[in-house]
């Protein structure tokens, strides 16, 4: 038997959820609250399997809950329950803690799924949500000239030609420490620790 606590403000929502849940003999609700500051203790108090709790709560929002009961809750796991898919609450989520993240227009038979993955230890996910994961390592995987501005890339062609940094300064009208910064920037994009580094990966050269 799963074990499930719903933390969401919409009552119809929420209804829906808990009916979904009920309806499941795998699946027992303990709670349903419609804020963080009552689910929390309750969280803590009942160690439910998982947590699904809207992102964007009244007061404590679904992050922030996550962040405050996941030392207390070590074999819950949470997922996120959001009407919207920002990048930027995607990732804060699951660096809260947060294993799985769900769109609220998700069908309640993948609902079900995803409820059953998660236990599983699976980080189920929204179509939408799980492609924007996926380009986003994708693109942290891909450190190559494409990831670099143009000026960037400006710059490392004329160290690769064997300019030094004050020529690079004098043919491009900027300062030095200009040069210096957009270098810091290069080495942070391309994951790299030196010039010569920089160079070979993109260009081929020692």
């Amino acid at each position: 038997m799963i074990t499930i606590c719903i933390i969401e403000d919409l009552p119809e929502i929420r209804g829906s959820l808990e009916q979904l849940i009920n309806n499941q003999d795998n699946l027992k609700l303990l709670f349903a609250v419609d804020n963080a500051e009552e689910g929390i203790p309750l969280l803590q108090e009942n160690n439910p399997d998982i947590a699904i709790i809207d992102i964007n709560l009244p007061g404590i929002n679904g992050i922030d809950c996550i962040r405050k009961v996941k030392d207390n809750c070590p074999n819950t796991q949470f997922m996120i329950f959001a009407i919207y898919e920002n990048d930027e609450k995607v990732f804060d989520a699951l660096a809260a803690g947060a294993s799985g993240y769900m769109l609220k227009k998700t069908p309640s038979d993948k609902m079900i799924e995803a409820i059953i993955d998660l236990n599983n230890g699976g980080s189920p996910m929204s179509g939408q949500i799980a492609r924007k994961v996926i380009n986003f390592f994708n693109e942290k995987k891909k450190p190559t000239h494409e990831a670099l501005t143009k000026k960037e890339n400006e710059i490392l062609l004329l160290l690769s030609k064997g300019f030094l940094y004050k020529e690079v300064a004098h043919k491009l009208g900027i300062t030095i420490g200009t040069v210096t910064q957009h270098i810091h920037n290069i080495y942070e994009k391309l994951h790299v620790n030196n010039k010569t580094e920089a160079i070979n990966l993109v260009y081929g050269k020692k």
